[in-house]
Protein backbone atom coordinates (compact mmCIF):
# COMPACT_ATOMS: atom_id res chain seq x y z
CA UNK A 1 0.00 0.00 0.00
CA UNK A 2 1.48 3.34 -1.25
CA UNK A 3 2.04 6.60 1.31
CA UNK A 4 -0.71 8.24 -0.41
CA UNK A 5 -3.48 5.79 0.16
CA UNK A 6 -2.86 5.51 3.72
CA UNK A 7 -4.55 7.45 6.30
CA UNK A 8 -3.20 9.66 8.69
CA UNK A 9 -4.70 7.29 11.56
CA UNK A 10 -1.95 5.51 13.39
CA UNK A 11 -2.61 1.41 14.73
CA UNK A 12 -0.82 2.81 18.00
CA UNK A 13 -3.67 5.24 19.00
CA UNK A 14 -5.90 2.14 19.65
CA UNK A 15 -5.96 -0.18 22.74
CA UNK A 16 -4.62 -3.07 20.93
CA UNK A 17 -3.10 -5.61 22.58
CA UNK A 18 0.52 -6.03 22.75
CA UNK A 19 0.84 -9.54 21.13
CA UNK A 20 -1.21 -7.91 17.99
CA UNK A 21 1.18 -4.65 18.12
CA UNK A 22 4.26 -7.28 17.72
CA UNK A 23 2.31 -8.62 14.88
CA UNK A 24 1.67 -5.62 12.99
CA UNK A 25 5.33 -4.36 13.29
CA UNK A 26 6.33 -7.86 11.92
CA UNK A 27 4.39 -6.90 8.49
CA UNK A 28 5.37 -3.60 8.39
CA UNK A 29 2.49 -1.81 9.10
CA UNK A 30 2.06 1.33 11.12
CA UNK A 31 -0.75 3.48 9.60
CA UNK A 32 -4.61 2.49 8.61
CA UNK A 33 -5.86 2.09 5.24
CA UNK A 34 -9.16 3.71 5.20
CA UNK A 35 -11.34 0.95 5.23
CA UNK A 36 -9.26 0.30 8.56
CA UNK A 37 -9.29 3.72 10.04
CA UNK A 38 -13.47 3.24 9.65
CA UNK A 39 -13.94 -0.29 10.70
CA UNK A 40 -11.70 -0.74 13.45
CA UNK A 41 -13.53 1.92 16.31
CA UNK A 42 -16.54 -0.08 16.10
CA UNK A 43 -15.03 -3.53 15.81
CA UNK A 44 -13.10 -2.69 19.32
CA UNK A 45 -16.18 -1.56 20.80
CA UNK A 46 -17.02 -4.75 20.24
CA UNK A 47 -20.16 -3.99 18.15
CA UNK A 48 -21.07 -5.97 15.02
CA UNK A 49 -19.86 -4.97 11.33
CA UNK A 50 -20.91 -4.98 7.94
CA UNK A 51 -18.44 -3.21 6.00
CA UNK A 52 -18.11 -2.40 2.10
CA UNK A 53 -14.47 -2.48 0.43
CA UNK A 54 -13.00 -4.01 -2.34
CA UNK A 55 -10.16 -6.42 -2.40
CA UNK A 56 -6.37 -5.10 -1.81
CA UNK A 57 -7.95 -2.24 0.79
CA UNK A 58 -6.59 -3.50 4.00
CA UNK A 59 -9.52 -5.68 5.11
CA UNK A 60 -8.68 -8.94 6.01
CA UNK A 61 -6.13 -6.99 8.16
CA UNK A 62 -9.13 -5.09 9.88
CA UNK A 63 -11.42 -7.99 10.90
CA UNK A 64 -8.00 -10.07 11.91
CA UNK A 65 -7.06 -7.66 14.20
CA UNK A 66 -10.69 -7.34 15.58
CA UNK A 67 -10.87 -11.27 16.02
CA UNK A 68 -6.96 -11.70 17.74
CA UNK A 69 -8.12 -8.70 19.95
CA UNK A 70 -11.85 -10.09 20.79
CA UNK A 71 -9.97 -13.65 21.69
CA UNK A 72 -7.23 -12.14 23.66
CA UNK A 73 -9.68 -9.92 25.46
CA UNK A 74 -12.48 -12.21 26.29
CA UNK A 75 -10.38 -15.69 27.15
CA UNK A 76 -12.74 -18.94 26.66
CA UNK A 77 -14.56 -20.60 29.24
CA UNK A 78 -13.23 -23.22 31.74
CA UNK A 79 -15.97 -25.60 30.01
CA UNK A 80 -14.66 -25.02 26.49
CA UNK A 81 -13.67 -28.37 24.87
CA UNK A 82 -10.40 -28.59 22.68
CA UNK A 83 -12.65 -29.30 19.52
CA UNK A 84 -14.43 -26.39 19.89
CA UNK A 85 -13.39 -23.60 18.12
CA UNK A 86 -13.47 -19.81 19.67
CA UNK A 87 -13.76 -18.09 15.97
CA UNK A 88 -14.73 -18.99 12.64
CA UNK A 89 -13.73 -17.39 9.19
CA UNK A 90 -15.69 -18.49 5.92
CA UNK A 91 -14.46 -17.39 2.46
CA UNK A 92 -16.02 -18.55 -0.82
CA UNK A 93 -12.66 -20.01 -2.77
CA UNK A 94 -9.87 -21.95 -2.04
CA UNK A 95 -7.34 -19.18 -2.86
CA UNK A 96 -8.97 -16.77 -0.56
CA UNK A 97 -9.19 -18.79 2.56
CA UNK A 98 -5.08 -19.35 1.94
CA UNK A 99 -4.53 -15.79 1.83
CA UNK A 100 -6.51 -14.91 4.86
CA UNK A 101 -4.32 -17.83 6.90
CA UNK A 102 -1.49 -16.26 5.39
CA UNK A 103 -2.26 -13.15 7.10
CA UNK A 104 -3.35 -14.96 10.46
CA UNK A 105 -0.14 -16.31 10.19
CA UNK A 106 2.20 -12.84 10.43
CA UNK A 107 -0.09 -10.91 12.35
CA UNK A 108 -1.51 -13.70 14.93
CA UNK A 109 2.55 -14.96 15.21
CA UNK A 110 2.48 -13.73 18.88
CA UNK A 111 -0.79 -14.18 20.14
CA UNK A 112 -0.50 -18.88 21.29
CA UNK A 113 -3.74 -19.01 19.73
CA UNK A 114 -3.91 -22.03 17.22
CA UNK A 115 -4.97 -21.48 13.43
CA UNK A 116 -7.20 -24.24 11.46
CA UNK A 117 -7.50 -24.23 7.62
CA UNK A 118 -10.29 -26.48 6.06
CA UNK A 119 -10.85 -26.07 2.05
CA UNK A 120 -11.63 -28.66 -0.31
CA UNK A 121 -9.42 -30.35 -3.34
CA UNK A 122 -6.71 -31.71 -1.49
CA UNK A 123 -5.06 -32.54 2.41
CA UNK A 124 -8.64 -34.32 3.98
CA UNK A 125 -7.27 -36.64 6.50
CA UNK A 126 -5.11 -33.91 7.42
CA UNK A 127 -7.33 -30.93 7.99
CA UNK A 128 -9.46 -33.18 9.68
CA UNK A 129 -6.55 -34.60 12.42
CA UNK A 130 -5.74 -30.47 12.65
CA UNK A 131 -8.86 -30.32 13.44
CA UNK A 132 -9.46 -33.08 15.47
CA UNK A 133 -6.43 -32.06 18.23
CA UNK A 134 -8.13 -28.83 18.70
CA UNK A 135 -8.03 -24.86 16.76
CA UNK A 136 -8.98 -21.53 18.35
CA UNK A 137 -9.38 -19.84 14.73
CA UNK A 138 -10.90 -22.12 12.09
CA UNK A 139 -10.31 -20.38 8.41
CA UNK A 140 -12.00 -22.14 5.61
CA UNK A 141 -14.76 -22.80 2.64
CA UNK A 142 -18.46 -23.12 3.62
CA UNK A 143 -18.48 -27.01 2.17
CA UNK A 144 -15.13 -28.31 3.56
CA UNK A 145 -16.17 -27.12 6.83
CA UNK A 146 -19.63 -28.58 6.90
CA UNK A 147 -18.30 -31.41 5.82
CA UNK A 148 -16.16 -31.53 9.51
CA UNK A 149 -19.17 -30.29 11.06
CA UNK A 150 -21.40 -33.12 10.30
CA UNK A 151 -18.89 -36.09 11.31
CA UNK A 152 -18.55 -34.26 14.93
CA UNK A 153 -14.79 -33.71 14.41
CA UNK A 154 -15.45 -29.68 15.96
CA UNK A 155 -18.56 -27.93 17.07
CA UNK A 156 -19.46 -24.49 17.22
CA UNK A 157 -21.10 -23.88 20.39
CA UNK A 158 -18.12 -21.74 21.79
CA UNK A 159 -17.95 -19.22 18.86
CA UNK A 160 -16.75 -15.81 20.28
CA UNK A 161 -16.31 -14.12 16.83
CA UNK A 162 -17.75 -14.95 13.60
CA UNK A 163 -15.97 -13.54 10.10
CA UNK A 164 -18.33 -13.91 6.79
CA UNK A 165 -15.79 -12.30 3.90
CA UNK A 166 -16.31 -12.05 0.32
CA UNK A 167 -20.26 -11.90 1.00
CA UNK A 168 -21.71 -11.16 -2.34
CA UNK A 169 -19.41 -14.24 -3.97
CA UNK A 170 -21.12 -16.48 -1.40
CA UNK A 171 -24.29 -15.50 -3.37
CA UNK A 172 -22.61 -16.18 -6.49
CA UNK A 173 -21.18 -19.43 -5.99
CA UNK A 174 -24.57 -20.70 -4.42
CA UNK A 175 -22.92 -21.16 -0.70
CA UNK A 176 -25.66 -18.63 1.14
CA UNK A 177 -27.50 -21.91 2.02
CA UNK A 178 -24.26 -23.30 3.41
CA UNK A 179 -23.12 -19.86 5.37
CA UNK A 180 -26.77 -19.74 6.79
CA UNK A 181 -26.93 -23.73 7.95
CA UNK A 182 -23.14 -22.72 10.06
CA UNK A 183 -24.82 -19.30 11.38
CA UNK A 184 -27.74 -21.18 12.71
CA UNK A 185 -25.67 -23.21 14.84
CA UNK A 186 -23.55 -20.48 15.95
CA UNK A 187 -23.99 -19.12 19.46
CA UNK A 188 -26.91 -16.24 19.06
CA UNK A 189 -26.12 -12.89 17.17
CA UNK A 190 -26.28 -11.07 20.69
CA UNK A 191 -24.11 -13.71 22.01
CA UNK A 192 -20.90 -13.36 20.04
CA UNK A 193 -19.08 -10.50 17.26
CA UNK A 194 -19.88 -10.95 13.84
CA UNK A 195 -17.99 -9.25 11.06
CA UNK A 196 -18.95 -9.06 7.43
CA UNK A 197 -17.60 -7.69 4.43
CA UNK A 198 -18.43 -7.64 1.15
CA UNK A 199 -17.52 -5.57 -2.43
CA UNK A 200 -20.84 -4.01 -2.69
CA UNK A 201 -23.73 -4.44 0.21
CA UNK A 202 -26.62 -5.09 -1.88
CA UNK A 203 -30.11 -5.71 -0.67
CA UNK A 204 -29.39 -9.28 -0.18
CA UNK A 205 -26.37 -9.07 1.28
CA UNK A 206 -27.89 -6.53 3.86
CA UNK A 207 -30.76 -8.92 4.69
CA UNK A 208 -28.27 -11.91 5.70
CA UNK A 209 -26.41 -9.09 7.92
CA UNK A 210 -29.28 -8.16 9.86
CA UNK A 211 -31.14 -11.88 10.15
CA UNK A 212 -27.71 -12.82 11.30
CA UNK A 213 -26.26 -10.31 13.09
CA UNK A 214 -26.99 -8.09 16.04
CA UNK A 215 -27.35 -4.32 15.11
CA UNK A 216 -24.56 -4.27 12.58
CA UNK A 217 -22.75 -0.83 11.58
CA UNK A 218 -22.18 -0.18 8.50
CA UNK A 219 -18.77 1.01 7.26
CA UNK A 220 -17.74 2.43 3.80
CA UNK A 221 -15.46 4.38 2.77
CA UNK A 222 -16.29 7.89 0.78
CA UNK A 223 -14.11 7.80 -2.03
CA UNK A 224 -15.25 4.06 -2.44
CA UNK A 225 -16.13 3.74 -6.13
CA UNK A 226 -16.94 0.73 -7.81
CA UNK A 227 -14.08 0.53 -9.96
CA UNK A 228 -10.48 1.50 -8.47
CA UNK A 229 -9.10 5.15 -9.49
CA UNK A 230 -6.00 4.30 -10.73
CA UNK A 231 -6.93 1.71 -12.98
CA UNK A 232 -6.90 2.91 -16.50
CA UNK A 233 -9.80 0.86 -19.16
CA UNK A 234 -9.96 0.74 -22.53
CA UNK A 235 -12.80 -1.65 -24.88
CA UNK A 236 -11.80 -2.92 -28.46
CA UNK A 237 -14.28 -4.39 -30.73
CA UNK A 238 -13.19 -6.84 -32.72
CA UNK A 239 -13.82 -9.47 -35.15
CA UNK A 240 -14.36 -12.81 -33.31
CA UNK A 241 -10.89 -13.76 -35.60
CA UNK A 242 -9.60 -10.79 -34.95
CA UNK A 243 -9.41 -11.42 -31.26
CA UNK A 244 -5.97 -13.53 -31.12
CA UNK A 245 -3.88 -11.47 -33.75
CA UNK A 246 -5.00 -8.17 -31.46
CA UNK A 247 -4.01 -10.14 -27.52
CA UNK A 248 -0.93 -10.62 -29.16
CA UNK A 249 -0.43 -7.34 -31.25
CA UNK A 250 -0.58 -5.71 -27.70
CA UNK A 251 0.74 -8.27 -25.56
CA UNK A 252 3.88 -7.21 -27.85
CA UNK A 253 3.46 -3.33 -28.00
CA UNK A 254 2.84 -2.96 -24.16
CA UNK A 255 5.39 -5.89 -22.95
CA UNK A 256 3.78 -6.20 -19.85
CA UNK A 257 5.87 -7.63 -17.10
CA UNK A 258 2.95 -9.81 -15.12
CA UNK A 259 -0.87 -9.96 -16.80
CA UNK A 260 -4.22 -11.76 -16.51
CA UNK A 261 -6.11 -13.15 -19.09
CA UNK A 262 -9.77 -13.72 -18.60
CA UNK A 263 -12.22 -15.74 -20.56
CA UNK A 264 -15.35 -17.65 -20.10
CA UNK A 265 -14.79 -21.19 -20.88
CA UNK A 266 -12.06 -23.79 -19.96
CA UNK A 267 -11.75 -24.70 -23.70
CA UNK A 268 -11.39 -21.34 -24.77
CA UNK A 269 -8.41 -20.59 -22.13
CA UNK A 270 -6.70 -24.01 -23.43
CA UNK A 271 -6.90 -22.03 -26.92
CA UNK A 272 -5.83 -19.11 -25.77
CA UNK A 273 -2.95 -20.41 -23.55
CA UNK A 274 -1.51 -22.29 -26.94
CA UNK A 275 -2.04 -19.35 -29.28
CA UNK A 276 0.59 -17.17 -26.19
CA UNK A 277 2.88 -20.15 -25.72
CA UNK A 278 3.61 -20.83 -29.49
CA UNK A 279 3.96 -17.17 -29.98
CA UNK A 280 6.84 -16.80 -27.45
CA UNK A 281 5.03 -15.45 -24.32
CA UNK A 282 5.10 -17.49 -21.23
CA UNK A 283 1.67 -18.19 -20.12
CA UNK A 284 0.00 -20.67 -18.02
CA UNK A 285 -3.45 -21.65 -17.49
CA UNK A 286 -5.31 -22.19 -14.27
CA UNK A 287 -9.58 -23.10 -14.15
CA UNK A 288 -11.76 -24.51 -11.25
CA UNK A 289 -10.51 -28.05 -12.43
CA UNK A 290 -7.15 -27.67 -12.23
CA UNK A 291 -5.71 -29.71 -8.82
CA UNK A 292 -5.77 -27.25 -5.84
CA UNK A 293 -2.09 -28.33 -5.55
CA UNK A 294 -1.11 -27.51 -9.04
CA UNK A 295 -3.25 -24.18 -8.76
CA UNK A 296 -1.51 -23.43 -5.85
CA UNK A 297 1.85 -23.76 -7.65
CA UNK A 298 1.05 -21.54 -10.50
CA UNK A 299 -0.13 -18.88 -8.48
CA UNK A 300 3.13 -18.96 -6.79
CA UNK A 301 5.28 -19.10 -10.42
CA UNK A 302 2.84 -16.09 -11.70
CA UNK A 303 3.92 -14.15 -8.59
CA UNK A 304 7.85 -15.26 -8.64
CA UNK A 305 8.10 -14.41 -12.47
CA UNK A 306 8.15 -17.40 -13.52
CA UNK A 307 5.64 -16.68 -16.37
CA UNK A 308 4.51 -13.40 -17.35
CA UNK A 309 0.60 -14.00 -18.63
CA UNK A 310 -1.99 -16.32 -16.53
CA UNK A 311 -4.80 -17.09 -18.57
CA UNK A 312 -7.71 -17.77 -16.20
CA UNK A 313 -11.56 -18.20 -16.30
CA UNK A 314 -13.26 -16.39 -13.26
CA UNK A 315 -12.11 -19.00 -10.83
CA UNK A 316 -9.39 -16.46 -10.18
CA UNK A 317 -11.01 -13.17 -10.60
CA UNK A 318 -12.05 -13.34 -6.91
CA UNK A 319 -10.10 -13.00 -3.52
CA UNK A 320 -6.94 -13.26 -5.00
CA UNK A 321 -4.18 -10.96 -3.97
CA UNK A 322 -1.29 -11.05 -6.89
CA UNK A 323 0.85 -7.95 -6.43
CA UNK A 324 2.56 -6.45 -9.46
CA UNK A 325 -0.25 -7.38 -11.91
CA UNK A 326 0.19 -4.27 -14.56
CA UNK A 327 -2.60 -5.49 -17.15
CA UNK A 328 -5.94 -7.70 -17.31
CA UNK A 329 -7.14 -8.62 -20.61
CA UNK A 330 -10.92 -9.43 -20.81
CA UNK A 331 -10.90 -11.58 -23.68
CA UNK A 332 -14.42 -12.50 -23.56
CA UNK A 333 -16.16 -9.85 -21.63
CA UNK A 334 -18.00 -11.56 -18.66
CA UNK A 335 -21.44 -11.42 -18.79
CA UNK A 336 -22.30 -9.09 -15.56
CA UNK A 337 -20.77 -6.15 -14.45
CA UNK A 338 -20.12 -7.31 -11.11
CA UNK A 339 -17.73 -10.03 -12.72
CA UNK A 340 -16.24 -7.61 -14.56
CA UNK A 341 -15.19 -4.82 -11.40
CA UNK A 342 -13.87 -8.30 -9.59
CA UNK A 343 -11.79 -9.14 -12.47
CA UNK A 344 -10.02 -5.69 -13.58
CA UNK A 345 -9.51 -5.40 -9.77
CA UNK A 346 -6.68 -7.90 -10.13
CA UNK A 347 -4.22 -4.89 -11.26
CA UNK A 348 -4.15 -1.06 -9.47
CA UNK A 349 -4.21 -2.99 -6.38
CA UNK A 350 -3.13 -0.75 -2.97
CA UNK A 351 -2.62 1.96 -4.56
CA UNK A 352 -0.68 1.39 -7.44
CA UNK A 353 -1.94 1.86 -11.34
CA UNK A 354 -2.61 -0.62 -13.55
CA UNK A 355 -4.43 -1.11 -17.19
CA UNK A 356 -7.76 -3.05 -17.69
CA UNK A 357 -8.07 -3.77 -21.57
CA UNK A 358 -11.13 -5.43 -22.54
CA UNK A 359 -12.37 -7.07 -26.42
CA UNK A 360 -16.28 -6.61 -27.57
CA UNK A 361 -16.43 -9.23 -29.88
CA UNK A 362 -19.49 -10.42 -31.71
CA UNK A 363 -20.62 -12.83 -29.18
CA UNK A 364 -19.91 -10.43 -26.14
CA UNK A 365 -20.50 -7.02 -27.34
CA UNK A 366 -24.11 -7.30 -25.96
CA UNK A 367 -23.17 -7.22 -22.19
CA UNK A 368 -21.23 -4.05 -22.29
CA UNK A 369 -23.86 -1.53 -21.53
CA UNK A 370 -24.85 -3.66 -18.26
CA UNK A 371 -20.89 -3.42 -17.24
CA UNK A 372 -21.18 0.75 -18.10
CA UNK A 373 -24.26 0.82 -16.23
CA UNK A 374 -22.92 -1.05 -12.93
CA UNK A 375 -19.79 0.83 -13.16
CA UNK A 376 -21.83 4.09 -13.86
CA UNK A 377 -19.25 5.25 -16.63
CA UNK A 378 -18.82 5.14 -20.24
CA UNK A 379 -15.32 2.85 -21.26
CA UNK A 380 -12.99 4.58 -23.90
CA UNK A 381 -13.27 2.60 -26.90
CA UNK A 382 -10.14 1.94 -29.22
CA UNK A 383 -9.82 1.01 -32.81
CA UNK A 384 -9.33 -2.28 -34.24
CA UNK A 385 -6.73 -1.18 -36.57
CA UNK A 386 -4.04 -3.17 -38.75
CA UNK A 387 -1.25 -1.25 -36.75
CA UNK A 388 -2.47 -3.19 -33.81
CA UNK A 389 -3.16 -6.78 -34.79
CA UNK A 390 -0.10 -9.05 -34.81
CA UNK A 391 1.12 -10.14 -37.97
CA UNK A 392 3.29 -13.54 -39.22
CA UNK A 393 1.62 -16.01 -35.96
CA UNK A 394 2.71 -19.10 -35.40
CA UNK A 395 0.02 -21.30 -34.91
CA UNK A 396 0.00 -23.62 -31.88
CA UNK A 397 0.56 -27.21 -32.81
CA UNK A 398 -2.09 -29.17 -33.07
CA UNK A 399 -2.15 -32.28 -30.46
CA UNK A 400 -2.40 -35.92 -31.88
CA UNK A 401 -5.87 -37.24 -32.37
CA UNK A 402 -6.24 -40.12 -29.84
CA UNK A 403 -7.07 -43.74 -31.00
CA UNK A 404 -11.01 -44.85 -31.12
CA UNK A 405 -12.36 -47.80 -29.75
CA UNK A 406 -14.85 -50.17 -31.05
CA UNK A 407 -17.58 -47.98 -30.73
CA UNK A 408 -16.15 -44.96 -32.74
CA UNK A 409 -15.52 -42.81 -29.61
CA UNK A 410 -12.25 -41.55 -29.27
CA UNK A 411 -10.52 -42.72 -26.11
CA UNK A 412 -7.21 -44.45 -24.74
CA UNK A 413 -5.98 -47.47 -26.27
CA UNK A 414 -6.87 -50.66 -24.21
CA UNK A 415 -4.52 -52.31 -22.42
CA UNK A 416 -3.95 -56.09 -22.15
CA UNK A 417 -6.39 -55.98 -19.00
CA UNK A 418 -8.83 -54.01 -21.17
CA UNK A 419 -8.28 -56.28 -24.12
CA UNK A 420 -11.49 -58.64 -24.76
CA UNK A 421 -13.87 -56.37 -21.92
CA UNK A 422 -16.45 -56.30 -24.90
CA UNK A 423 -20.24 -57.20 -25.00
CA UNK A 424 -20.94 -60.26 -22.82
CA UNK A 425 -17.58 -61.58 -22.68
CA UNK A 426 -17.45 -62.59 -26.11
CA UNK A 427 -13.84 -60.58 -26.51
CA UNK A 428 -12.61 -62.78 -23.51
CA UNK A 429 -13.68 -66.35 -24.78
CA UNK A 430 -12.11 -65.55 -28.26
CA UNK A 431 -9.15 -64.59 -26.20
CA UNK A 432 -9.37 -67.95 -24.69
CA UNK A 433 -10.21 -69.78 -27.99
CA UNK A 434 -7.19 -68.49 -29.47
CA UNK A 435 -4.78 -69.07 -26.86
CA UNK A 436 -6.11 -72.79 -26.11
CA UNK A 437 -8.06 -73.62 -29.18
CA UNK A 438 -8.55 -77.14 -27.93
CA UNK A 439 -10.59 -76.42 -24.51
CA UNK A 440 -11.93 -73.01 -25.24
CA UNK A 441 -15.82 -72.29 -26.37
CA UNK A 442 -16.26 -70.18 -29.27
CA UNK A 443 -20.00 -69.18 -28.34
CA UNK A 444 -21.70 -72.99 -29.03
CA UNK A 445 -20.90 -73.22 -32.62
CA UNK A 446 -20.96 -76.47 -33.61
CA UNK A 447 -17.46 -77.93 -35.19
CA UNK A 448 -15.64 -74.64 -34.60
CA UNK A 449 -11.97 -74.41 -33.30
CA UNK A 450 -13.14 -75.39 -30.12
CA UNK A 451 -15.73 -77.92 -29.97
CA UNK A 452 -14.59 -80.16 -33.17
CA UNK A 453 -17.30 -82.75 -31.91
CA UNK A 454 -21.04 -81.80 -31.88
CA UNK A 455 -22.39 -81.66 -28.57
CA UNK A 456 -24.57 -84.69 -28.15
CA UNK A 457 -28.13 -84.42 -26.13
CA UNK A 458 -28.83 -87.21 -23.59
CA UNK A 459 -30.67 -89.91 -24.47
CA UNK A 460 -33.10 -88.80 -20.92
CA UNK A 461 -33.27 -85.00 -22.45
CA UNK A 462 -35.40 -83.50 -24.78
CA UNK A 463 -33.71 -80.94 -26.62
CA UNK A 464 -34.16 -77.32 -25.87
CA UNK A 465 -36.37 -74.92 -27.96
CA UNK A 466 -34.20 -71.76 -29.32
CA UNK A 467 -35.70 -68.44 -27.38
CA UNK A 468 -37.26 -66.38 -30.39
CA UNK A 469 -38.10 -69.10 -32.50
CA UNK A 470 -41.69 -69.22 -31.04
CA UNK A 471 -44.37 -66.68 -32.67
CA UNK A 472 -46.53 -65.76 -30.75
CA UNK A 473 -50.03 -67.35 -30.09
CA UNK A 474 -53.20 -65.49 -31.26
CA UNK A 475 -56.76 -66.14 -31.46
CA UNK A 476 -58.54 -67.78 -34.63
CA UNK A 477 -61.82 -66.34 -34.40
CA UNK A 478 -61.01 -62.70 -33.58
CA UNK A 479 -57.44 -62.21 -33.91
CA UNK A 480 -57.27 -58.24 -32.12
CA UNK A 481 -58.73 -59.96 -29.32
CA UNK A 482 -56.05 -60.56 -26.37
CA UNK A 483 -56.10 -63.97 -24.78
CA UNK A 484 -58.22 -64.54 -21.47
CA UNK A 485 -56.26 -65.72 -18.15
CA UNK A 486 -57.53 -69.39 -19.14
CA UNK A 487 -56.13 -69.70 -22.26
Amino acid sequence: MTDQHLSDISFSRFPLPEAVQQGLADAGFSRCTPIQALALPPILAGQDVAGQAQTGTGKTAAFLIGVFTHLLQHPAPQERRPQQIRALILAPTRELALQIHRDAQVLGRHTGLVLGLAYGGTDYDRQRRQLSEGVDLLIGTPGRIIDYHKQGVFDLHQVQTLVLDEADRMFDLGFIKDVRFLLRRAPAPDRRQSMLFSATLSYRVMELAYEHMNNPVKVQTEDEQVTAKRVRQAVYYPANEQKIPLLLGLMRRLQPERAMVFVNTRHMAERVTAWLQANGIQAALLSGDVPQRKRERLLQQFEDGGFCALVATDVAARGLHIPDVSHVFNFDLPASGEDYVHRIGRTGRAGAEGDAISFACEDSAFHLPEIEAYIGVKIPSQMTDASVLAEDLTPPAKRPPRPRDGDGRRGKKPGPREAGKGRGGRGRRRAASDANPGTANTGGKEGGPGNPEPKQARPDQTPRRKRGNRAPRRRQDNPGHPPSSGE
